[in-house]
């Protein structure tokens, strides 16, 4: 085997790992080949859409495959999603997406590369937003388009053709996404196109857009979506079940120790991506029966803290949990806040719960006193029509979250 053989196998090798689907392997056996062989750098692209503020664990799954392809010499391309975000991507949807306005979009697209900053070199990636053409591309060039794609064609899709047999309604925009986000892939000229497995219909859409715009098709990478914290859905922010990218280290921390322990092997397979070799073996005990659950989650939980913050986060975040949690003790530093009111005047509990925990409605701090996990001043409350007059009081709510208060 030549030594540019070794190399192509040996970039195949780390490509695959974790790969739920991988269409046009052969294509993409020769691009290594020529970029080997020449000095040229695939291009490979990722898109997102940002149809909310936060990113979360499931989304480093594909960043961390783009990273690999950064480490391998190949251009990452990071594709905001600002113009597809005002559609909404149908996928997996029982129903047509609410549309997002431009502001809500801008607003939103401006945390994006901050974010993914944390697990790629984002100096040196392409970092491309898709109104760039989609925002100037003329009516005519759109009808275009929608030339090169039937009606039945984009109804075998199966999100599409459940809603369809179902008479439930498809809008006239959400059969359009998939022409655009493959469209995306002709413009940015795609050697390569990653995304979860959700999304392996409009990749593909992708390759056959760029085979009629007379470019190679890109091959097409897909990796498993992540089960959420829950244990049973995928992870998404409309379902509560995420750990955000930006969340404190104490709570990504808190939140995967809190996991069923029947999660932890699949979330080291996916999440570990072949780079973490102690945990595969821990989680291969663990389905055997044997092995620490205990140990192997703070261990989970150290390492993930230390993937979005650092080392030093995660040594401070276990021992955050320790003394908080295990020793239910009060944290070292307790964040505050005030609350003035008129003279003579008291603070409902729930107003106070969402000022000092940062809850963001009556009805989440009315649930959290039903199940008994909130208590003032180490006093569990009972009753949502609490009132508090002026004075300081240590707000918790369940193991983590804790917060002092000075109402005056």
């Amino acid at each position: 085997m030549s030594t540019m053989e070794h190399e192509v196998d040996r970039q195949l090798s780390l490509i695959r790992v974790g790969v739920e689907s991988l269409v046009g392997e052969g294509e993409l056996r020769n691009r290594l080949t020529e970029s080997v062989a020449g000095g040229k750098p695939l291009r490979v692209k990722f898109g997102m859409d940002p149809s909310t503020p936060d990113l979360h664990l499931g989304h480093t799954i594909t960043l961390e495959k783009l990273r690999v392809f950064q480490e391998l010499g190949h251009t990452p391309i990071f594709l905001v999603g600002d113009f597809t975000a005002r559609i909404g991507d149908p996928s997996g949807r029982k129903k047509t997406r609410p549309s997002l306005d431009a502001d809500e979009v801008r607003r939103n697209a401006a945390t994006y590369v901050d974010q993914v900053r944390r697990i790629l070199d984002v100096d040196r990636a392409e970092v491309r937003y898709n109104s760039e053409w989609m925002g100037e591309m003329a009516p005519a060039e759109f009808v275009r388009l929608c030339s090169h794609y039937t009606v039945a064609r984009l109804l075998e899709r199966d999100d599409f053709a459940k809603r369809y047999h179902d008479e439930l309604p498809i809008s006239l925009h959400e059969l359009l996404y998939p022409l655009i986000q493959g469209y995306d892939s002709v413009a940015l000229e795609a050697d390569v196109e990653l995304g979860g497995s959700d999304q392996l219909f409009n990749l593909l859409v992708g390759r056959d857009l760029q085979r009629d715009y007379g470019q190679n098709p890109q091959a097409v990478i897909t990796h498993p979506l992540l089960v959420g914290t829950d244990g049973r859905e995928k992870m998404s922010k409309s379902l509560g079940n995420t750990i955000g990218l930006t969340d404190e280290p104490s709570e990504v921390y808190g939140r995967v120790m809190s996991i069923p322990d029947a999660l932890m092997p699949v979330w080291i397979r996916v999440l570990g991506a072949g780079r973490w070799e102690d945990l595969a073996a821990r989680a291969a005990e663990l389905e055997s029966g044997s092995g620490d659950p205990l140990g192997t989650k703070e261990l989970l939980a150290a390492r993930l803290v230390e993937r979005l913050h650092g080392p030093v986060a995660a040594r401070d975040a276990a021992r955050h949990f320790q003394r908080v949690v295990r020793e239910r003790a009060l944290p070292e530093h307790i964040p505050s806040c005030r609350v003035t009111l008129e003279a003579g005047a008291s603070a409902g509990i729930l107003d106070v719960m969402r000022t000092a925990l940062g809850l963001v409605s009556n009805a989440e701090a009315r649930r959290l006193i039903s199940q008994g996990a909130v208590a003032i001043d180490g006093t569990r409350v009972h009753d949502p029509a609490l009132r508090l007059t002026a004075g300081i009081y240590v707000v918790r709510a369940g193991k983590r979250r804790v917060s002092r208060i000075c109402i005056e």
